[in-house]
């Protein structure tokens, strides 16, 4: 078994000395590099380097950079897909994000784990386990999204927050660890004009 084949199993894995996977992320650093030194009227090519990086992604994605990933071929986004400058991305796993997701400036999800074990870190294993993210989700600033953690539909994360364990659709939540607070009652809207 491949150490890539093991990461996909969710079994450790050697990520610091695999030939493969260290030219992998090398490759995706390069299309970051690439992605974060075009200009902001340069939405074609943004495009381009996106659609090269990521397993899937709609034509109305807009990531401010910069932007970093470990692969990119993990990731996946809906459409109406919006994430403020310096996102990282850790795809060692799976990340799927929906449809209109709005994501605050320097957040982070992170698919990748170390064990415990001093020895076993050493060695360069780590884990990965997926992360989703629904439909309707906002993400804001300065949010850490740790291994193995799905936000449901239409949910809140509050800035700041570190969310270690699922959050149900539908819930505001905050705080270090992210808990949910409240559910995110429909109200009637009002129109700011």
């Amino acid at each position: 078994m491949t150490e890539k084949e093991k990461a996909a199993a969710g079994l450790l894995y050697d990520a610091n000395y695999d030939p493969q996977l260290i030219e992998e992320r090398a490759q995706a650093k390069d299309l970051c590099l690439d992605y974060n030194l075009t200009r902001s009227s340069q939405k074609e090519e943004r495009l381009r380097l996106l659609r090269t990086l990521l397993a899937s992604c709609g034509e109305d994605i807009v990531i401010e950079p910069p932007f970093y990933v470990d692969y990119g071929y993990n990731i996946r986004t809906g459409k109406g897909f919006y994430a403020n400058h310096n996102l990282v991305i850790l795809d060692c796993a799976p990340v799927t994000f929906g449809d209109h997701v709005f994501i605050g400036p320097n957040c982070c999800f992170s698919t990748a784990g170390h064990p415990l074990d001093v020895a076993q870190r050493n060695a360069g294993l780590e884990y990965a386990k997926p992360i989703t993210i629904g439909n309707n989700v906002w993400i804001g600033a300065g949010v850490q999204v740790l291994p193995g953690v799905t936000i449901g539909d239409n949910a809140v994360i509050g800035a700041g927050s570190v969310v270690t364990k699922d959050i149900p659709a539908g819930m505001l939540a905050v705080g270090v660890p992210c808990r949910p607070v409240r559910q995110i009652a429909e109200k009637p809207r009002r129109m700011i004009l």
